[in-house]
């Protein structure tokens, strides 16, 4: 073998390397940011995690990729331990897709049928129509389908590469002889992990080792223990994943080293018993590519089927090796937006808007809060009404800073848009935590000036903090479940409270001039009444963007007018249910 079968090798590795990220990053652009959905959804028990890890990690190609990705959402706290167990024991599953796609290319025979299933065959045709799809379409969807075409011809293209640097090796004594030492079980485990480790995947060592069955030099006693120890060095990309990292994600970490360490012990000494018992007559016989495939397929699903009971156990370990510190207080107000799911945009974007989503309640809730103040002021609210306008603020920076980030990645278009919306949500709820701090200040100068508010004030002040309350309420939904027909009932609300806001400042300064209410008071009470219509109009504001995404070419000025002219039924409706149910208790002319 030569400096040039050398520089193949490495050439072909690269390309191998390259097809099978390519593929995967295409398969997950088509999925779009259904895949955090996908997992909470179906992890409500082991079995079905199991099988959705395995789904996810045959898609992407990588059971390192997706053990990131749990470490990640248990990290933000979406998932818990036990249901990132079942989906890192389906990943090892996954993981042997590409082996068994590989083998493909033993099929062997003159026919045209066998010929066109040979992937020497049909991967370049493959690559071209993706290559095509790719660079002449601008459909993103196309595009996707097109990467995940160009990926696998790629893929084929760097397996092919890799076997023709090798074939030398099948008459190099000193292949032979290093072959026959990695017999050797710890030696073998050793250097699966090593070169797994070095190389940051499973699939692309297991691909190795099928290029490496080309020379002959590959039998069955030389390559268990290689692939067994490949699963233990693919556990090294989570563990650095987790470093500083929370403990449940230290520990969905150290669960995947464990089941792997576990479970290629138990296997390897089931296989060495095998063989001392004469049942392995096979052992010195060679192995080919569809052996190997078969082989590390039947070890993870086999290892799998024994640890589904045992969950428990595996979690109990996890425990026990990275223990919950006394007095180790997790940060639970602020949102963890975990760095790591970067390799995973459509995450890492859903991540953000749960935590916009936290922005948008807490916002809420110190509007309720402050306005509640007014009736009855006490010290520990206005505390922790402080304390959630101070996460309010961190929030802002920690998530704009966490979006600008995503922005750097490779996005879809409709991506990016995710971005350039939910930096605008953000100033939305932002504003909003400001206004309702504004109110706070109000309710405590009317108790430190001992102000106080007619029976007919008070009344009023009620109505239009339930209403205002409503708008939030409709808002704050409607975000949520990104819902355009919801969304359209906050204008006719919001368009209430304005008309409410006009007819009590009219109705307030007219007890002012009566003499019926101090300065002091009217001044107050006129406040409130601003602080209280903006808050109204940032939900308008959320509410106009929301439906503004469902058509692109929207004008919100125009449709906001449309609305006001009574050119919309609906709104029509709506604002007069809004009058009856607001204005007109109050005695408000026009309700």
């Amino acid at each position: 073998m030569t400096i040039f079968n050398v520089f193949n090798l490495a050439g072909g590795l690269a390309l191998f390397l390259y097809g099978m990220t390519i593929m995967g990053t295409g398969l997950e652009k088509l999925a779009g940011g259904k895949l955090e959905s996908i997992l909470q959804r179906l992890t409500s028990s082991v079995p079905k995690a199991v099988l959705l890890g395995a789904v996810i990690t045959g898609l992407i190609q990588s059971s390192s990729g997706t053990t990131v990705i749990v470490v990640g959402l248990v990290n933000s706290g979406i998932l818990s331990l036990t249901q990132a167990i079942g989906i890192i024991m389906g990943a090892n599953i996954g993981t042997t897709v590409t082996g068994q796609l590989i083998r493909l290319s033993d099929i062997s025979g003159s026919g045209w049928l066998l010929t066109l299933l040979k992937p020497s065959t049909f991967s370049p045709v493959v690559a071209f129509i993706g290559a095509v799809l790719f660079v002449f379409f601008k459909s993103p969807k196309k595009r996707n389908v097109g990467q995940i075409m160009l990926g696998f011809g790629i893929l084929f293209t760097g397996m092919f590469t890799m076997e023709g640097a090798v074939t030398p090796l099948r008459d190099s004594p000193l292949f032979l002889q290093l072959f026959s030492t990695l017999q050797n079980p710890v030696l073998g485990v050793l250097a699966g992990a090593l070169v797994t480790v070095a190389i940051q995947s499973s699939s692309a060592s297991i691909g190795i080792l099928q290029a490496l069955s080309a020379t002959g030099a590959i039998t069955w006693g030389s390559a268990i223990p290689i692939i067994l120890g490949q699963n233990i060095g693919t556990c090294s990309t989570p563990l650095l994943a987790s470093i500083g990292a929370s403990t449940a994600a230290k520990r969905s970490a150290i669960v995947h080293l464990y089941f792997n360490i576990i479970g290629t012990t138990l296997f390897l000494g089931a296989v060495y018993g095998l063989k001392a018992a004469g049942l392995f007559p096979f052992w010195n016989e060679v192995m080919n590519k569809g052996d190997i495939a078969n082989f590390h397929t039947l070890f993870n699903v086999l290892v799998t089927l024994l640890f589904i009971p045992f969950t428990r156990v595996l979690a109990w370990l996890a425990e026990r090796t990275i223990p919950s510190h006394p007095g180790e207080a997790q940060d639970l107000s602020m949102p963890v937006l975990d760095e790591r799911l970067f390799n995973s945009p459509a995450v890492a974007l859903q991540q953000a808007k749960n935590a916009v989503e936290k922005m948008a309640s807490r916002a809420a809730a110190n509007f309720g809060k402050a306005f509640g103040q007014l009736e009855k002021y006490d010290e520990e609210t206005t505390v922790s009404i402080n304390t959630r306008e101070e996460l309010l603020d961190k929030m802002e920076v920690s998530i704009t800073s966490y979006l600008i980030k995503i922005s750097d990645q490779e996005l879809s278009e409709t991506e990016s848009r995710q971005v350039s919306e939910l930096l605008k949500f953000i100033s939305e709820y932002e504003r909003i935590g400001d206004y309702s701090i504004n109110i706070l200040q109000c309710a405590r100068q009317a108790k430190e000036q001992e102000l106080t508010f007619s029976k007919q004030a008070r009344r009023e002040l009620e109505l239009l903090r339930a209403a205002v309350c409503e708008t939030l309420e409709l808002a704050d939904g409607a975000f949520r479940q990104n819902d355009a027909a919801l969304a359209a009932r906050v204008e006719p609300l919001e368009e209430a409270v304005d008309q409410m806001c006009d007819a009590l400042r009219e109705r307030h300064l007219g007890r002012l001039k009566a003499g019926e209410c101090s300065i002091e008071s009217g001044i107050v009470f006129l406040d409130l009444l601003t602080n209280a219509e903006r808050v109204s109009d940032h939900c308008s504001n959320v509410a106009a963007r929301i439906v503004g995404m469902e058509a692109d070419d929207l004008d919100a000025h125009a449709r906001k007018a449309g609305l006001l002219a009574g050119q919309d039924a609906a709104f029509n409706a709506g604002l007069a249910a809004a009058k009856s149910k607001y204005l007109a208790p109050l005695g408000i002319a026009g309700a």
